[in-house]
């Protein structure tokens, strides 16, 4: 396996998609599906395949491009429309004309509701597609279950009726239909039925549940248990079930979608194209920012790229936000539906491109990697200054007792581990974390000057206002304002404060400087905690256990983790003891508490 490919694969989402392969020559290989894109991609390269197929096919593959989509339903039926568009050569077993089936509401008098493979333009409404006949069997007998419905293929036109051409059949007899053949029901009756199973077809089918759950309890109550089990399965199977995929939509038919997500550099927009409601096509196109452009002008850009590089001749685009493509372009800017959940597909492919563009950046060039870092967190902080050099101190006491506190080290972007720092606190008493947070910052700095070491460009003090305000006291005293940037943080919201300003700053959630930043804050939490936990046991093992002559620390700390507490090492025996730590000791700490007791 090359450099390249196997950079491929270690960026590759562990997410449900379609994964395509490409030869040197970039024609398509092989399209497949998975619930983790990562881990099947992999297996392809970590083995030797028992058919010769695979083998060759592996050896062909050069690059690895992917779809990523919500769930591995959607990659089912993604994979089955690009193997049928493309028809890659090692594609052999789905190069036939089968597709996945849909349920159809027959547009004619007194509709008929089936299953299909087959899509007939002639006004009929189809819900799907489903990627198994076990869910729309399922859905179908729930509808036959709830409403009685017709299922010859008679011409039930009204004149039809009316010359008494058609006879009832046996499911009138047996109640399955109502016998509409014979004017027994009304049309306008029927179609009401007809109406409440669109609605169970388009997903809100919470008045069907409900009539299920009705029918299950009675069956139970009735002791009809393996009624009520047939009726639980198909309750769990419709909780289940989704009406229609982001995919494969009839409803949306050809259009092309675009997105666009971006950053202080690179941009990059994905196109997906949507032909006869299936989505044939997914490219991302990446577009290096010269002059801080804005993103409605990049995307406009792409999209008369991509339009004219693909040759797109759809007349309405899908874009997530309003641009001006002239008057023969259709530009939708959809708010909810189905064309907004092709957008945000799309814009899922757009996020996920960027974060393999960046993990590979990491892999390759760690250190361009780190300056783009640097830039942002300057950029996002308004600092003057990369903080390739960063400080964070954390409190840490129980009601004031044990107080400690911890200053981690960030040295681009990463821990620097030798340079963390505990302090005992030794100026205050009582649980007062800002005169604690005074005096630590205090102390760190006064002896960075002394011993003329280099100071961060950036401190972050793990609180709110009140303990910036103390940490700058500090800052004051020691002539550093001005010098050296310096903000807190508080917990509840994530909000960065400033020295003199009272708004707090909210970074963006996903956000790379506020990651390094919850990083920093965290391992100054677990540092601090750590070294105070361990001074707090340190002083319950010396406050707990009397000082026996001969018996040292070490020696106390081995009885305590054996016995668990001072009330059994009294209560245990010479012997117990002895298998502990040794007969001479034991002698000594069996003497030592009978004496304690005569």
């Amino acid at each position: 396996m090359t450099p390249e490919l196997s950079l491929q694969i270690q960026t590759l989402p562990d997410k449900p998609g379609v994964y395509q392969y490409y030869d040197k020559e970039g024609k398509l290989l092989y399209v497949g599906k998975a619930k983790n894109l990562k881990k099947r991609v992999s297996s392809y390269f970590n083995k030797v395949h028992d058919t010769a197929k695979t083998n060759v096919m592996v050896r062909k593959i050069v690059t690895i491009r992917h779809i990523v989509v919500a769930s591995e339903s959607d990659a089912l039926l993604l994979e089955n429309n690009l193997i049928k568009k493309h028809q890659p050569r090692f594609n052999v077993l789905m190069r036939d004309d089968k597709t996945y089936p849909w349920i159809c509401i027959k547009k004619e008098p007194f509709s008929r509701i089936f299953p299909t493979r087959r899509m007939i333009k002639d006004g009929s409404e189809y819900f799907g597609p489903y990627t198994s006949f076990k869910t729309v069997h399922t859905i179908l007998d729930l509808i036959k279950e709830l409403y009685p419905l017709r299922t010859c293929n008679y011409d039930l036109r009204e004149e039809n009726i009316e010359k008494g051409k058609f006879k009832v059949c046996l499911e009138f007899h047996i109640g399955n239909c109502k016998g509409p053949c014979e004017a027994h029901e009304t049309l306008e009756n029927y179609q009401k039925h007809v109406d409440a199973i669109r609605q169970i077809l388009k997903g809100n089918f919470k008045e069907s549940l409900r009539e299920f759950y009705k029918s299950m309890k009675s069956c139970a109550a009735e002791m009809r248990f393996e009624e009520a089990q047939k009726i639980k399965e198909k309750i769990e199977v419709l909780e289940n079930y989704q009406s229609r995929s982001m995919v494969a939509n009839v409803k949306v038919t050809n259009v092309d979608v675009f997105s666009i997500i971006s950053d202080e550099a690179v941009a990059y927009v994905n196109f997906l194209q949507i032909s006869h409601g299936s989505v044939i096509r997914s490219h991302t196109l990446e577009i290096r920012k010269k002059l801080e452009e804005p993103d409605e002008e990049l995307l406009a850009l792409a999209v008369v790229e991509l339009r004219e590089r693909f040759n797109l001749l759809t007349r309405e685009i899908i874009l997530p936000f309003d641009i001006d493509l002239g008057e023969n372009i259709k530009v939708t800017v959809p708010q909810l539906g189905d064309k907004k959940q092709l957008l945000e597909l799309s814009e899922r492919n757009a996020r996920y491109y960027r974060l393999d563009q960046l993990k590979q950046l990491q892999i390759v060039d760690p250190d361009r990697h780190t300056t783009r870092i640097m830039a942002q967190m300057q950029k996002d902080l308004r600092l003057n200054v990369e903080p390739r050099h960063i400080e964070c101190f954390d409190n840490s006491n129980i009601q004031g007792s044990n107080p400690v506190a911890a200053c981690v080290v960030f040295k681009d972007g990463k821990p620097s581990k030798k340079d963390y720092r505990h302090f005992n606190i030794k100026t205050v008493e009582g649980p007062n974390d800002f005169a604690s947070m005074e005096e630590v910052v205090y102390r760190r700095y006064k002896r960075l000057l002394d011993e003329n070491e280099p100071l961060p460009q950036l401190i972050i003090i793990d609180g709110g206002k009140g303990q910036l305000s103390s940490a700058l006291k500090s800052i004051d005293a020691l002539g550093l304002r001005g010098k050296v940037a310096i903000i807190g943080i508080a917990k509840r919201l994530e909000e960065l404060f400033y020295p003199g300003d009272n708004v707090p700053l909210y970074l963006d959630k996903k956000s790379e400087t506020l990651k390094v930043i919850q990083h920093l804050r965290n391992e100054a939490h677990r540092f601090g905690i750590t070294f105070h936990r361990d001074k707090r046991s340190k002083s319950a093992l010396n406050s707990s256990v009397e000082s026996i002559p001969g018996i040292g620390e070490k020696t106390m700390i081995v009885l305590m983790k054996h016995f668990k507490s001072v009330k059994r090492l009294k209560l245990a025996s010479e012997k117990e003891i002895s298998e502990v730590v040794g007969v001479s000791k034991a002698k000594k700490i069996t003497d030592f508490y009978n004496s304690k007791t005569t």
